[in-house]
């Protein structure tokens, strides 16, 4: 049917025939240029080497006969050449390289430059037999009609004085130095001499560079061309260096001053910026009498005159101030505070209305450069804070903070968010102050700018969470209450944009929220969002690292049936998901939960899931569950786990037995001989295994805590509830009988605080808690402040320890995989109450239980 469409719709008339052999022809005219490019059988016949040849043979064939891209290709070849035979290399190939570059294009030139450079990097020869080969090639050729080439072949240069000995740099490049440097040789000639003289001065000894290049410094500071002058003004600095203090007051600081009021604006440009690159030479004298009139006088005219060094003054502004910090007066001081304050805000004036006539005339030129000025200053604003003193931030720079973090470029908004940690640092306990701006920076409408924040928002969270006066484990997110709905903001905005590297990145950095914020704000704002991304996501990166946050989030939630339900989901929706991807995504899951969790914890919960995909349908799924195996496999103890080793032979037997397709086949070959290599761990102790076996049962031990602790927050609340409704009850019978306040005193004081581990399965799981927090921060309760053994728990709480009696003084250790708690009881360390400690207390409740019944009947009687 379509055929038939297509044939109705098209014209086969004479004219329209006429017109498609003319549209044929036209594609015969574009293809014409291809086939005449091509090569004849001659050139391809000139191009042709002899196979038999050597490679040295070859180099020297193709400079001498070959054309020009054959020799470049040669030249481009020579450190190859210099490794494999050098003395056959400098021998026959470099003397003609060198022939053949007294005509050489740019190209040839450019590629010998960076090659000659490489052999130096190499060291295939000794410096003394470089210096003697190379050496002059590149002294001919620096002053090269084209710059671009010069340039290069100063690059080399600059590099071989670094390595050549002393006396070989001064009879080969110091002493013809003093006729290229005169005022009669060329412009580039005088250039060159400039750069050299900077790379020469840290070579030699001072008295050297005294006598024989600070002449030629003078003489090139007092060149006729400004360009000269700006040059060899920027190589004072290394000048300083090589003369040391007291020539660098006497003789560079002269010369500086006398550039900084040139004519020309590039030599007082490169004048201000070498001054304050000199400061930490210069004593206080010569800055307050020389240098600090300079920069005033600087200041004065960037707005009025001379609006060139505008960006180069606010680039240095910070430098500048804490370099003459010390010589400021108050009244100076306040003034180049005020001069910053101004500058962070160039240009944005017109825009509140303000200067409406200069508004027609500001150029797109000037609004850049104000763009970079407000961008050196948001560069400079930390150096700011240790200028004005960070106990005087809010009163004299957090308006300027506030300008910059709302500042409409978005350059400026992504240079604060870079700075910001360090902004953060400097406050220390002040940082509460400017967490309105971290929330507006995590909800900026440029993904850029959110970017440059979250490389260090996990530190920036900790900060302000634990860094201000107002932190405390019951007051976490007092200081900042907009935090999660912004966090949550910015993750959908990277979700729904193209960016899926700052999604992944984002989603890595989330990781740190169980140290910021507390369980329950995870789980109902963030945990079920990361299984979504697993589930509905289409880029990998960004599952995994969602995968992994997930799974972060599930070691440290701290609520046992919360746990059992992101674990079932994990399981049903993931390792039993229609779909394969999701069945791939539950192996990557799998994988970071052995990494995050105890072995026994994997083998509870996810072990026999794991070996249900033997069975899979997709061949994919099944191929990365056989690399999987031998980590499966890796966290089982014997004699504990013995079951689900049989489990685990019994899936790979089938695989053997029944698999179709040939390569997963051979993958489960070579699995089962890495699975019979493996030696699997037992639950005692064993040297072979003693560091693995450590960080098992730590993990193991943490994971016990949690439960632990997730038992004595149920206990408070149900005695705390119980004593209130006793207390009340107490109180009327005390009106009418005073021997019943006695014994109810004596009840309210023997209620039991804790209860042994197999009651716990019988509380009450849905009465109220009072709001967990991080393990971070979360401090254990006083009464528990040390731990006498870590008890093994019994199948009520879904744990099994691996280890009886790990030893008094069980402390947390704090990483990104383990829990910090801070001591609270007069000990070190953290401790629970022993089996005898418990088998008093239930004693006591017996007897306390007695006394109420016998209370009761004397009453009713």
């Amino acid at each position: 049917m379509h055929p038939i469409i297509l044939f109705s719709k098209m014209d086969f008339s004479q004219s329209n025939l006429f017109g498609y052999i003319e549209d044929l022809q036209e594609l015969t005219i574009i293809e014409r240029p291809v086939r005449r490019s091509l090569k004849t059988p001659e050139e391809i016949e000139r191009l042709t080497v002899d196979e038999e040849l050597s490679d040295i043979e070859r180099a020297v064939y193709l400079l001498s006969s070959g054309q020009d891209i054959q020799g470049t290709s040669v030249v481009a070849n020579l450190p190859v050449l210099m490794r494999q035979n050098p003395a056959e290399t400098l021998r026959r190939v470099l003397p003609k390289i060198r022939e053949v570059l007294h005509v050489a294009g740019v190209e040839m030139q450019l590629t010998a430059a960076v090659s000659f450079l490489t052999v130096l990097q190499d060291e295939s020869v000794s410096i003394h037999t470089y210096s003697h080969s190379f050496l002059h090639i590149i002294l001919q050729n620096l002053e090269h009609r084209d710059a671009g080439v010069s340039n290069a072949w100063l690059e080399t240069l600059l590099a071989v004085i670094e390595a050549l000995p002393k006396e070989t740099a001064r009879h080969e490049i110091l002493n013809p130095l003093v006729s290229k440097a005169q005022l009669s040789q060329t412009l580039q000639s005088r250039l060159v001499s400039c750069k050299i003289m900077g790379k020469l001065a840290n070579k030699f000894e001072a008295h050297i560079i005294k006598r024989e290049i600070l002449p030629l410094v003078k003489s090139l500071c007092q060149d006729a061309e400004y360009e000269v002058r700006t040059c060899m003004c920027r190589q004072l600095e290394l000048i300083a260096q090589g003369v040391g203090t007291e020539l660098t007051k006497t003789v560079v600081l002269p010369e500086l001053v006398e550039l900084a009021r040139d004519e020309g604006s590039s030599v007082r440009l490169a004048a201000f910026e070498t001054l304050v690159n000199l400061l930490d030479m210069l004593d206080a004298d010569d800055r307050s009498q020389t240098v600090l009139p300079l920069v005033k006088s600087f200041c004065e005219k960037s707005f009025k005159a001379d609006e060139s060094i505008l960006v180069s003054l606010s680039f240095h502004l910070g430098k500048l101030c804490n370099g003459l910090y010390g010589i400021f007066t108050p009244e100076q001081h306040l003034r180049f505070l005020e001069f910053y304050k101004k500058l962070s805000t160039l240009g944005l004036q017109q825009e509140n209305g303000h200067n409406d006539n200069q508004l027609q005339l500001q150029t797109l030129e000037q609004e850049k450069k104000y763009i970079s000025v407000r961008k050196n200053c948001a560069y400079n604003f930390p150096a700011m804070i240790v200028f004005v003193d960070p106990k005087n931030f809010h009163l004299e720079l957090y308006s300027v903070f506030f300008c910059l973090c709302h500042d409409p470029e978005i350059p400026v908004r992504y240079t604060m968010a870079i700075s910001f940690y360090e902004v953060a640092k400097l406050l220390n306990s002040g940082v509460y102050t400017i967490h309105k701006e971290l929330v507006t920076l995590l909800q900026d409408e440029s993904l850029e700018v959110l970017d440059a924040l979250v490389g260090h928002l996990p530190e920036i969270l900790e900060l302000m969470t634990n860094g201000g006066e107002n932190s405390g484990s019951e007051s976490k997110l007092l200081s900042i209450p907009d935090l999660i709905p912004a966090l949550t903001t910015a993750e959908q905005r990277a979700a729904t944009s193209l960016k899926w590297r700052i999604h992944e990145k984002l989603l890595q950095k989330y990781a740190c929220l169980p140290h910021i914020i507390s369980s329950d704000q995870i789980y109902y704002r963030f945990l079920h969002r990361m299984l979504t991304i697993i589930l509905t996501n289409n880029v990998l990166p960004v599952q995994k690292a969602a995968a992994r946050t997930l799974c972060v989030y599930l070691r440290y939630n701290r609520k046992q049936e919360q746990r059992h339900e992101i674990i079932q989901k994990l399981i049903e929706q993931l390792g039993q998901g229609k779909s394969y991807w999701n069945r791939l995504r539950f192996l990557d899951t799998c994988e970071f939960i052995m990494e995050l969790f105890s072995k026994s914890f994997f083998c509870k919960y996810f072990f026999l899931p794991v070996l249900e995909l033997t069975h899979d349908p997709v061949a994919n799924v099944r191929m990365k569950l056989c690399y999987l195996l031998p980590k499966v496999k890796s966290t089982l103890k014997i004699p504990t786990d013995k079951h689900l080793l049989q489990q685990l032979e019994l899936c790979i037997r089938k695989l053997l037995c029944q698999e179709k397709d040939k390569d997963v086949l051979t993958i489960v070959k070579r699995t089962v001989l890495e699975l019979d290599r493996m030696e699997i761990s037992v639950d005692a102790f064993q040297k072979r295994f003693y560091e693995n076996d450590i960080l098992d049962q730590e993990k193991e031990r943490q994971e016990h805590l949690l439960l632990e602790m997730e038992q004595l927050e149920k206990e408070k609340q149900q005695n705390e509830g119980r004593s209130t409704s006793i207390n009340d009850k107490m109180f009327e019978k005390k009106r009418r009988d005073s021997k019943t306040s006695v014994l109810a005193k004596s009840i309210t004081l023997s209620v039991p605080v804790s209860s042994s581990g197999t009651s716990a399965g019988k509380e009450d799981k849905k009465s109220k808690l009072v709001r967990s927090q991080s393990f971070n921060t979360q401090a254990l309760h006083p009464k528990y402040s040390s731990i006498d053994k870590c008890p093994n728990k019994s199948s009520a709480t879904g744990y099994t320890s691996s280890v009886s009696g790990m030893g008094k003084s069980c402390m947390l250790s704090f990483s990104d995989d383990s829990f910090r708690t801070h001591s609270t009881g007069n000990s070190g360390n953290a401790t629970f109450p022993s089996s005898s400690a418990r088998s008093l207390f239930n004693s006591s409740d017996q007897k306390n239980n007695g006394n109420k019944e016998g209370h009761s009947r004397k009453t009713s009687m």
